[in-house]
Order: C-alpha cells, then structure tokens, then sequence
C-alpha cells in the first residue's frame, strides 16, 4: 500500500548547495559523457492532478517528532528499512570489452567531426564561387531564378523532415506531463550513465566514506526516507540508489540517472537542518527521475544538427577566414544564451518544483526549501561575489528560486497534510530568517562606525542563529 512517511533522524543544519559538477574533466571523452550527462527547471501544466494521487487513506501516522540533525553525533540505526530501495556498492561495474559504445558516446564522437566536416564545406563552396568566371556566375543566378520554386519547394520538404522528426520523438516528461524531446533510448543512456558512473568511482576511490561514517548513515536514511515516502511513483521505485559519501570540502551533489547518489562532505558541513537536505536531495533525485540528462542531451544534440547548416552558410558566405570564426562564434553563442542556458533553467525549476513535492510525501518541512536560496544569496552578497543577470547562468537566480518556491510551498503543504503527517510546529523558518537579517543588519550597522578602520566591510564576521 502507498504510505506518506515522516523522517526520523537526529541532526543539526546550516546549508549551501551548488548543483552540478566538478568541472575538471580528464581527457576529451570524459568531458564529452560528463556534459552529456551533466544537468546543469518551465512551469507544469499537469505536476499533480489531484492530491489523493500523492497518498493513499490507509497512512498510520507515526508519533514522534522529527528532530534536528546533528551530523557529527549520528548513531548507527538500530533498526532495518527492508523496503527502502538502497544499493549500496562499492565494486566497479565496467562493460565488456568488446560491447559496442552507446548510440549517445557515438554521437559524442562524432560530433567534432560534423562540424569539421560543415566548415571543410562551406569554405569549399566559397572558393568554388570564387574561382568561377564571371560570366558563369551570372548564368548559375539565371539558373537559381528561373528555378526558385524548386529550390524554395526543397528547402520547405527538409524543413518539414526536421518538424516531423521533432514531433515524431516527443515523449511526455513523468510526473509532470510536460511534452520533451527524447532522441536517445533510455537503454543507451543507461549505459552511458554506468560509463560515468565508473568514472567517478575512479576518481574519488580514495574518499569515499565507509557505511559505518555518520555523514554516510545521515545521507542513507534521508535518501532512503524520500525513495520510500514516494515509492507509489513508478521512477522512483525503478531505480536502485546507490549511496556514496565523499570527503571533499566542495558544497556538491549531484545524482546520476542509473540512481547514483553522491553527496560531498562540504554539503553536510553548510547545511542547516535535516529538512533542507531532504529537499536538496529529493530535487536531485527527481533530475534522475524526470531524465533531465537525456532530455537535455536530445535536445543539445537536436539543436546541434540544425546549427550545421547555419554553420556551413556562414563560411561559405563570409568572404574571409577571419570573419567566419567570428560568425560562428556569434552563432554558438546565439544558440547558447537563446536555447540551453534557458533551457537549462526551466529543467532546475522542474526539479525544485519535483523535489518539493518528494519532500512534501516525506513530511519534511518544505518551508526551509525558501529560507536556502535565501541563505545562498547572503552568503554570495557577504563574500562580495559578483552577481551575474540570470540569462548569463544554467541555474535560477538565488532570488527567482526562492520566489518560485514560495510559491510552490502552499500547495506543498497541502500535499503534505494529505499524507497525514504531523502537523507544523513552531513559527515559519522564513519568518526567524527575516528576523534574523533584520537584527543581523541592525547590529552590522551598529559596528560599522567604530570599527570602520580596523574591518573590512565587505566581509563582516556573521553568526547565524539556527532555526
């Protein structure tokens, strides 16, 4: 039967979190699976159709209270979840040798090569062009006139190929019934995702924390808590998750599509309370469960076959070497800033507005969800770090984030009292956050006069008090 469940751990919190990935890649196929796979959220017409979807009526709601999470302190549980879908495994699981590579490695392969291939093209048309006399230029013009409706009619049949393939492999996104593009298998892209897997077990091999760890028990058990409080999703109980902790100070986590979860001890050391790494975790989990990763590959790869022909018009147009690199540079970044930067965005919204709902079935307080953008906006401003316009980022802004998801909580509350979990106690962490930048304000400005010339404004000492 479907049950809503609430979390039980012991812990403390205080948390930052860049979604993502290291961006040192090794060699060029690395960097190739790794954006391929990496993602770096548009609003959903259909996210819940009702909230008796979310949780059945037979939910005995558990009594206690869901406290704090104290990382340093965490005990071994002393009891077993057999119903939590948790892998844990530490060997390498590398393909066979002679397996043929993933249609996707294929495309990553060969798309150096198709761009090569666009500009040997285009600069050989221009110095074709070039090198005709004159008086058959003008006669390849009559010719091109007298036969336009022919030319034109060929140009409109491949641009009706290209509209029917993209309607022709739109699939609807889980969850949300979102209408995307999906050119990959989903077998392919698993394998590709094991290829990675392998990739960072390989690099992190030195780092990774025994099961015995409390950070790893902590990350376990929220993971565990999540899989199993939203088990009634049929993604979710499809994949099997497999918990690694490193010890790496970067603030990190990411989750691979084959389930993957990596969680960076640098996370655990910035988050502040249990209830917002349940929703850090829980929006990574639904990258992996949305298939973001092939989505955004598809439509990476989509995009890229159509630039080839612009590619090959720019450098058989462009009456110099020189002016064409920089027309195709223009045209990557058009392509850049127009359709995967903001594409990027609407899928990181997707996943918060996923991810509340994970941590909504969870009994988590989905209000702290705000209150850590909020806090990763203050710490940006605290450290004078630039703040760049949204179109320049793959991500939300700090603010935008936080906005949307106050706007989502409400109804998340209302997913979450369907699950009859316990109710809310206390006041509002947004309210104590507010509070809190209030007097913390109050006294900086209080201190800035006297102590003006022996402190560097631009990064004052704070000492947050905990929610």
């Amino acid at each position: 039967r479907n049950r809503c469940q609430r979390l039980d751990l012991s812990g403390n919190d205080r948390n930052w979190f860049l979604t993502g990935k290291p961006d040192s890649y090794r060699n060029t196929t690395d960097k190739g699976l790794r954006c391929l796979l990496g993602v770096p959220h548009t609003s959903d017409r259909n996210a819940h159709h009702s909230l008796g979807r979310f949780c059945s009526q037979s939910f005995q709601p558990l009594g206690e209270k869901i406290h704090p999470l104290q990382i340093s302190s965490v005990e071994q549980p002393s009891h077993h979840f057999p119903a939590w879908n948790i892998q844990i495994n530490r060997s390498f699981h590398t393909s066979a040798s002679l397996q043929a590579a993933p249609v996707p490695l294929f495309w990553i392969i060969v798309k150096p090569a198709q761009k090569l291939f666009a500009i040997i093209l285009g600069r050989s048309i221009r110095k074709w062009w070039k090198a005709l006399p004159p008086n058959k230029r003008e006669l390849f013009k009559e010719s091109a006139r007298k036969n336009k409706w022919k030319i034109l009619l060929g140009v409109s049949s491949l641009g009706v190929v290209f509209v029917m393939f993209y309607f022709t492999h739109l699939e609807e996104t889980p969850i949300t019934g979102r209408a995307r593009l999906l050119v990959f298998g989903k077998e392919h892209f698993r394998e590709l995702s094991q290829m990675e897997y392998d990739m960072w077990m390989e690099q992190f091999k030195g780092q990774m924390l025994p099961e015995t760890d409390a950070r790893y028990q902590v990350v376990e058990r929220v993971v565990g808590h999540l899989s199993e409080s939203n088990k009634d999703i049929p993604q979710v109980a499809a994949l099997q998750w497999v918990i690694h902790v490193v010890d790496e100070p970067g603030v990190n986590a990411f989750v691979l599509p084959n389930g993957q979860v990596f969680v960076f001890t640098g996370l655990l050391d910035a988050v502040s309370d249990i209830h917002q790494l349940s929703f850090i975790l829980g929006h990574e989990i639904a990258h992996a469960v949305l298939e973001h990763a092939a989505e955004k590959a598809s439509l990476v790869h989509f995009l890229d076959f159509l630039s080839l022909i612009f590619l090959t018009m720019i450098w058989a147009i462009c009456p110099r070497d020189s002016l064409a690199v920089v027309g195709q540079w223009i045209q990557s970044k058009l392509q850049e800033f127009m359709f995967d930067r903001p594409y990027s965005r609407t899928l990181e919204a997707e996943a918060d507005k996923v991810g509340l709902q994970f941590a909504a079935k969870a009994c988590v307080d989905v209000r702290a969800s705000s209150v850590f953008w909020q806090q990763m906006e203050l710490a940006e401003t605290i450290q004078g770090q630039p703040k760049l316009p949204e179109w320049l980022s793959t991500h939300p802004s700090h603010e935008n984030r936080a906005e949307h998801l106050d706007r989502l909580i409400p109804e998340a509350l209302k997913i979450r009292e369907s699950c009859n979990c316990p109710s809310l106690s206390g006041p509002d962490p947004r309210l104590i956050f507010r509070l809190n930048m209030q007097h913390l304000l109050e006294s900086y400005k209080g201190r800035e006069a006297p102590n003006s010339t022996k402190q560097d404004p631009s990064k004052p000492k704070l000492d947050f008090p905990h929610t």
